[in-house]
């Protein structure tokens, strides 16, 4: 490769700072314009499969994510109500052995922090709220609320579900809303102390919702969230508090032990669930799209950091090998991309059906399914494919 190609990326999250990172350890250097003034502590905990660390090892932050993080041994499933188990699924050293790498659950504002350190401070502009793209020839350039503007030759939209970049390029989405309402909170572990909050995952399946919950900070933190159907909300920010008996009321016949949960957190978060279509393409010319704002996906596979991640490693190689051509670049990216997460998509759209079952009888068809696949000692073979996990983003070929 000739001259180095200047890239600028709009968002500066947990994919945008990944596409950055690979970029970087390549020799190339990318700006990261992120809209939040400074990093924070917005978010809460992402529960990531093997996927997600074999592309955080591609980066070279694989150790720090564990140092911060919490590696899950076993992902249990329960009955709503009574609390019997469903399915029980190794999540440790065997898993690791399968799939070259294990589970971690880690919050947010961590994850973000481990790429934070990873990468030159003058790389990052905060304060910098997207308005738009537009291609000027052979430039690719993005505008910001303030009147400013950046030209460069590869310009990435990572910056979120409610993509500027995307509404530039292809106008605004048409989301579908789930009739799906989430909560969530975080709990100091000893709030629960002698519950059955260890270093499991677990997940509570009832009608019309389920609950899940995991440990984030280092083993000192619960992060719990509560899915129910329902259309008493309709917005869709993660940053909405509500009160503490929207839960308790919701879930007033649940477990006891998961009431408990709820009622000792300080602070909870509502947002409605919203479904997209995957996109027919992701960019034009020296632009194109990252994570959520290429492929928003709907949380019940627990991929879409790690997608998002993915996304960068790819984006730096494509960048690495082909940037003399930037527009070519970036149809290798996607070309390399869309299959993998437009699956995902649609298999987390697939997956929210079965986790809401509102007939009893479907339920316990189900929940006997799982059960003999539990007995029949399956407890490493993954729940959603193992497709999912045994992608390694480091011998991704063919750009």
């Amino acid at each position: 490769m000739g001259r180095k190609p200047k890239v600028a990326i709009v968002g500066g999250g947990i994919g945008g700072l990944a596409a950055a990172l690979a970029l970087h350890r390549r020799g190339l250097e990318a700006a990261v314009f992120e809209q939040s003034a400074a990093p924070g502590d917005i978010g809460a905990g992402l529960n990531l499969g093997p996927n997600a660390l074999k592309a955080f090892r591609a980066l070279g932050v694989e150790d720090a994510a564990v140092a911060v993080g919490v590696q899950t041994g076993q992902q249990i499933i329960r009955n709503w109500r009574s609390g019997r188990v469903i399915l029980r699924q190794q999540r440790g050293d065997a898993i690791a052995r399968r799939f070259d790498a294990g589970f971690l659950t880690i919050h947010r504002a961590d994850m973000v922090e481990v790429f934070l350190r990873a990468l030159p401070e003058s790389l990052l502009s905060f304060g910098a709220a997207c308005t738009g793209v537009e291609q000027r020839g052979a430039v690719a350039a993005a505008r910001f609320a303030d009147g400013s503007a950046v030209e460069a030759d590869i310009v990435v939209g990572a910056d979120g579900i409610h993509s500027a970049v995307r509404e530039s390029l292809f106008g605004a989405d048409a989301p579908r809303f789930t009739g799906c309402v989430c909560w969530r909170g975080l709990v100091p572990v000893e709030a629960v102390a002698g519950s059955d909050f260890g270093r499991d995952m677990t997940a509570w399946w009832g009608p019309h919702g389920h609950v899940v919950h995991y440990l984030v900070r280092g083993g000192a933190l619960v992060n719990f969230v509560a899915h129910y159907d329902s259309e008493a909300w309709t917005g869709e920010s993660w940053t909405q508090e509500c009160e503490r008996s929207e839960l308790t009321e919701t879930y007033a016949r649940w477990n006891a032990s998961l009431l408990r949960l709820f009622e000792s957190s300080e602070r909870y978060y509502k947002w409605a669930l919203y479904d997209r279509d995957p996109l027919d393409e992701w960019g034009r010319g020296g632009i194109t799209l990252l994570g959520d704002a290429a492929h928003p996906m709907l949380p019940y596979l627990a991929q879409g950091a790690g997608m998002a991640v993915e996304d960068g490693c790819v984006l730096g190689e494509a960048v690495a090998r082909l940037g003399d051509d930037p527009a070519a670049a970036l149809r290798a990216y996607e070309r390399a991309r869309m299959p993998r997460t437009r699956r995902a998509q649609l298999g987390a759209r697939e997956r929210a059906r079965e986790n809401h079952l509102a007939s009893p009888f479907a339920r316990f068809r189900r929940d006997l399914r799982l059960m003999l696949r539990d007995r029949l000692g399956r407890k490493t073979a993954p729940l959603y494919g193992a497709w999912l996990y045994d992608y390694d983003v480091a011998a991704v070929e063919n750009l």
